[in-house]
């Protein structure tokens, strides 16, 4: 395959070269990055994806674009009106319907009210790469009483994303009582020496408790993804409805 250039698909001359072949690679299609972007930059970006669409290629999606406020989301909503935008998580979706889930499910908790961005991050990263995915929120080890109440449905997951600020501590708590890889997501929620997370990443860093990996300070999209492709291969939940 030549390398690619001018008049190239996904090829926005003095902007990007938008990675097409990514999901035949890895399974996953390229994201987006929009908080570090310009409003016309990502706008830019989402209109290739559109004009991509229109000449009849049906391989792109589902494309997400992460950390987007209010004006990005606008951008990319002009170029792809089907877009789904989820404030809280600051995600967009194109297309907005998710794929058929296939593969295990990953449960996305978090310790707190307060890390639900992150978390619901992680969430529909997941949902959109293709998993079934559950959200259990306010779990956190102040109240260990909740946690011990929503063990039944953790030790279902195929995956479990823990997502914690503060002291961190929740992630060994969960990976001690469930068979399912932990994928541990510090989050910048704390005061004084929380320091923006690092407190948290260093608890989950230090965790006794085996079968656990860390992501990077509210890195929800990377533990969404990760948590996707742990559980990629595992058998698809029970239906007890």
């Amino acid at each position: 395959m030549g390398e690619p250039g001018p008049g190239a698909d996904g090829w926005i001359d003095g902007l990007a070269e938008l990675d097409l072949d990514r999901a035949r690679r890895r399974g996953a299609p390229e994201a987006v990055l929009a908080d570090a972007k310009s409003v016309e930059q990502v706008g830019a970006i989402a209109a290739e994806y559109a004009r991509l669409h229109a000449d009849g290629r049906e391989d792109l999606g589902p494309v997400l674009f992460t950390r987007a406020d209010r004006q990005r989301a606008e951008a990319v909503l002009a170029a792809l009106p089907q877009a789904r935008y989820e404030a809280e998580a600051r995600i967009l979706a194109w297309p907005a319907e998710p794929p058929a889930s296939s593969g295990g499910e990953v449960i996305v908790a978090c310790a707190g009210t307060s890390d639900l961005p992150v978390a619901r991050e992680a969430e529909l990263t997941a949902r959109y790469l293709g998993r079934p995915t559950r959200l259990i929120a306010d779990i956190g080890i102040a109240g260990l009483h909740r946690l011990q109440a929503r063990l039944p449905e953790l030790r279902q997951a195929a995956c479990v994303v823990v997502a914690a600020g503060m002291d961190g501590a929740l992630p060994t708590v969960i990976a001690g009582q469930i068979s399912a890889p932990v994928v541990a997501l510090p989050t910048s929620v704390g005061y004084g020496v929380a320091a923006g997370g690092h407190t948290a990443a260093l608890t989950m860093l230090s965790a006794c408790a085996p079968g656990i990996g860390v992501v990077n300070i509210d890195n929800g999209y990377g533990a969404g993804h990760l948590a996707a492709q742990i559980a990629r291969w595992a058998p698809a939940p029970e239906d007890h409805s």
